[in-house]
């Protein structure tokens, strides 16, 4: 069994049999994030704008737990202080609990303090059996297609927000490519900017077949 804690914003924790992984921890200065446990092994970091690498290096130093992000930022986190690996583009990396991909977002990647961040990601974690995958910031892009059909994720965590990144057409159009069978919405309603309705992606995602599951900040599933 694997239990997905919606944090916030699109911050994820994920609990299985043999490790606890946080994605995207941005906590501190997000109006909306609810967590009450940090006690995690990894720290995955989809890309380096400050709502998503977030307080991952404040948790690494807390925690120990390593980072692992596309190899500019792991670098940047490296510099702190903090234990961190860089992978790439399309690059499997092996966890005590199973392994994860990072692969293609449309998107751009800076750090808070105007560093050049590397390529921005998605990532597909397997862990217990099962495949999630987070799709960072990202638009619409045809990648998408091929992470369905040759990596089978069986739920994805998509951005909904707009303005940034997917609205919801795009992000329906998305679960379609993807070809999984649940869909948790993220990314939207933390700031003005990204205001976006979840029960209306939610009434679309059912209207063609799937499994929308609208998580309240703090709130959990398990799969």
């Amino acid at each position: 069994m694997v239990r997905i804690t919606f944090i916030g914003h699109s911050a994820f924790k994920i609990d299985g049999e043999a490790g606890s992984i946080l994605i995207d921890p941005f906590i501190t200065g997000n109006p909306s994030a609810k967590v009450s446990d940090l006690k995690v092994d990894d720290i995955l970091v989809s890309h380096a704008h400050g709502d998503h690498l977030g307080d991952s290096i404040e948790i690494s130093r807390k925690t120990g737990a390593k980072i692992t992000a596309i190899f500019e930022l792991a670098n940047y986190c490296g510099e702190k202080g903090v234990k961190a690996q860089g992978v790439n583009i399309g690059g499997k990396v092996p966890f005590d609990w199973g392994n994860a991909y990072w692969l293609p977002a449309a998107h751009s990647s800076g750090t808070p303090d105007g560093k050049y961040g590397g390529e921005p990601a998605s990532i597909l974690v397997n862990i217990d059996g099962k495949s999630i995958y987070h799709a960072g910031d990202t638009g619409l892009h045809y990648d998408m297609k091929m992470i369905g059909g040759f990596y089978k994720p069986e739920i994805a965590l998509l951005p909904i927000g707009g303005f940034y990144t997917m609205g919801i057409p795009e992000a329906v159009e998305a679960a379609r490519w993807l070809e999984v069978k649940k869909v948790i919405p993220m990314h939207y309603n933390t700031f003005p900017a990204i205001k976006s309705d979840p029960e209306e992606f939610k009434a679309e995602i059912n209207s063609i077949g799937k499994e929308c599951i609208v998580l309240n900040p703090g709130e959990s599933i398990e799969i």
